[in-house]
């Protein structure tokens, strides 16, 4: 998720999300698939954002109360640019949650409380992820074939599916460990004292790779085949566990 406003890249982004707009709004098919991933759109970036909420709540900071962030509201959550493309490309970001790593606990340093605050969202997809998982295998066990020739049933089954993907998504591109991702708070804590110095020293040329692979569409090159292996798993184990 992005932790600065970066003018030119909203600009940037909102040209691209305006280009798809027209793609779909040309396609009815693709319209139809677009209003059915909305739930799942909602539901990613609002347990994401209040993971990390959450988790820094319990480290002992409590700007994420204070701003209204410590709910499950999803209107707390959204970013219009971010939360667009995360329904049509897979991937984006909710509105950050801001904290104060100078109100974590004592019990462990700033750095590790940053990593613990932002590894929660993408956790919390990726449960997510595996519940709807198992919903959506329950239901090819134990569903009646009237619900499989319904078209809610194949409307829920659907809806199910895609919900699996987004959280997938969002969990692994916010993995990515360039800034200003969750991926990038993750890693500082683990590296030497002269890497995190340079890391942290050049943290705006960080985010300037980040946004031109990302426009090229070189990120989702990247972890496309890493979402997909991920959500095959996932339906695997599931089926696995109903013995599908």
């Amino acid at each position: 998720m992005f932790y600065q406003d970066k003018r030119t890249t909203y600009i940037i982004l909102g040209i691209m999300a305006l280009s798809l707009i027209v793609k779909y709004m040309t396609n009815q098919g693709a319209l139809l698939s677009l209003i059915l991933t909305i739930p799942g759109v909602l539901i990613a970036i609002t347990f994401h954002e209040f993971a990390h909420a959450f988790v820094a709540d319990k480290l002992g900071d409590d700007t994420p109360r204070m701003e209204g962030r410590l709910s499950l509201n999803p209107f707390a959550h959204l970013d219009p640019v971010g939360s667009f493309l995360l329904l049509v490309a897979g991937f984006g970001w909710g509105k950050p949650v801001r904290v104060n790593p100078r109100n974590y606990t004592r019990k462990m340093s700033m750095e590790k409380g940053e990593a613990l605050v932002s590894v929660a969202g993408p956790i919390m997809n990726f449960i997510l992820a595996l519940i709807f998982t198992i919903i959506y295998c329950a239901l090819y066990k134990f569903a009646p074939i009237s619900f499989f020739t319904s078209e809610i049933g194949n409307v829920v089954l659907l809806m199910l599916s895609v919900t699996i993907s987004i959280n997938v998504g969002l969990g692994v591109f916010n993995l990515i460990p360039l800034p200003p991702l969750d991926g990038s708070k993750i890693l500082i804590p683990f590296l030497p004292y002269n890497a995190k110095s340079w890391f942290i020293e050049n943290e705006r040329i960080f985010y300037i790779v980040f946004v031109a692979i990302w426009i090229t569409g070189i990120a989702g090159t990247i972890i496309s085949p890493i979402i997909n292996g991920i959500t095959g798993f996932l339906i695997k184990f599931g089926s696995l566990i109903f013995g599908l």
